[in-house]
């Protein structure tokens, strides 16, 4: 467990750790020992994944694994024996993070979860660290900067130098809820306010802004945040509804209906335009649902498709909406446009596919699926891959197969 407060970190170590030699990573067999995964994760525009976890006797070590998704291939699996990695932590990788398709990613261990480790893949070995004096919960990268997470603070680092930039004071975080613009412009960051429900947005253009939403009545369990910056998702731990920000002023532009029944929300992502957001859940139900025409033409002003509006139909509304105002709520709500049903109870996060009208998830039990969605008629989606990448083989399974 974390400290409840955080500290001001001590300045980071730009040089390469000492113990980077004594820990130089081997390319291991994973059948060689079972393999517990810690962390999954997708780059920023899904194009990879990274797979963290640990291996026990009798050959103990800990390991990152990264994955091309379109089409699904095994990269490279970086594996440092236990005893060789004392000094860097052990205890499995934690947490790995990925800056988009490059040879930099950013690596937590089990063994001394206070850092992150940044590994150079040209290179070999990791080139960098940052300490801190609580646990970190989750690490954020783009081109320029470096953002780490921890219980009650968000620490932003300039990638170049690792000089932090900020510093902000949050509710307690233990998901290490936070969410980074991917564009070419300046920064938007989404994290935890300081009050239950709330968050915060920090639009870091020439003239800096922060802003303070009340999303939730309870407290806020899952953010998206589009590519571009301009559009906020936002789940609370009641699980029903999805609501959508405008990040440039904080109002509500959309909310959707999960369900009914409580659940606990995994993962929210946009689709490139904005056009679509895909929810998953402990439920087993990946939803997809269908945003509002003015919020993804305004999103994709600078490439504006001719056909989009034919094949963006909004969420489907109740047949009681008719009736909105007068019976509760939940009968006018907008429900998903799609679904993909998987194992209830699991772990599953999300992202939108380069191919059309794709949906790509990733499961704690080693699972990738590619699925594909009519954006017209809607439905139960087509599954069109899936494979474990947890099996040297992939153990791939085509269309309409489920394990």
């Amino acid at each position: 467990m974390a400290a409840v407060a955080a500290t001001s970190p001590p300045s980071p170590a730009v040089s390469p750790p000492a113990s980077s030699s004594s820990a130089s990573p081997q390319t291991l067999n994973p059948t060689a020992a079972a393999l517990l995964l810690h962390h999954i994760s997708f780059n920023q525009d899904a194009s990879c994944f990274a797979a963290s976890s640990s291996s026990a006797a009798p050959s103990p070590s800990s390991s990152f694994s990264v994955f091309s998704t379109d089409p699904y291939l095994p990269l490279f699996r970086r594996s440092f024996p236990d005893d060789d990695t004392a000094s860097v932590g052990g205890g499995g990788v934690r947490h790995v993070a990925m800056l988009f398709r490059s040879n930099i990613l950013a690596v937590v261990f089990g063994g001394t979860p206070n850092k992150v480790m940044i590994w150079d893949e040209h290179q070999g070995g990791f080139i960098g660290e940052l300490s801190f004096r609580s646990d970190v919960k989750s690490v954020k990268l783009r081109r320029d900067r470096i953002v780490v997470i921890v219980l009650q603070k968000v620490f932003v680092y300039n990638f170049a130098d690792l000089r932090l930039l900020n510093q902000i004071e949050t509710l307690a975080n233990p998901r290490g809820l936070c969410e980074l613009s991917q564009g070419s412009g300046e920064m938007v960051m989404v994290c935890l306010g300081t009050q239950k429900g709330q968050i915060r947005i920090e639009n870091s253009g020439s003239a800096k802004r922060t802003r303070f939403v009340n999303a939730h009545d309870s407290r806020v369990v899952c953010l998206g945040l589009s590519t571009d910056g301009r559009f906020c998702a936002t789940a609370s731990g009641k699980g029903t509804l999805v609501r959508v920000f405008n990040t440039l002023d904080g109002s509500l532009l959309q909310e959707v209906r999960r369900g009914a029944d409580r659940a606990d929300i995994h993962s929210l992502a946009f689709s490139s335009t904005s056009q679509w957001l895909a929810v998953s859940s402990d439920k087993g139900t990946v939803h997809v649902f269908g945003l509002k025409d003015d919020l993804g033409t305004r999103s994709s002003e600078r490439s504006p498709s001719p056909s989009r509006h034919s094949e963006s139909p909004s969420s489907v509304m109740s047949s009681l909406s008719f009736m909105r105002g007068v019976l509760p709520k939940y009968f006018s709500s907008e429900w998903s446009v799609a679904q993909f049903h998987l194992h209830e109870g699991l772990q599953y996060i999300v992202a939108f596919g380069h191919q059309k009208n794709t949906v790509l998830i990733l499961g704690r039990d080693g699972s990738f699926y590619r699925c594909q969605f009519d954006p017209i008629n809607g439905g139960e989606m087509n599954q069109l891959e899936y494979y474990n990448f947890l099996k040297p083989d992939g153990a791939s399974q085509g269309e309409g197969q489920q394990p």
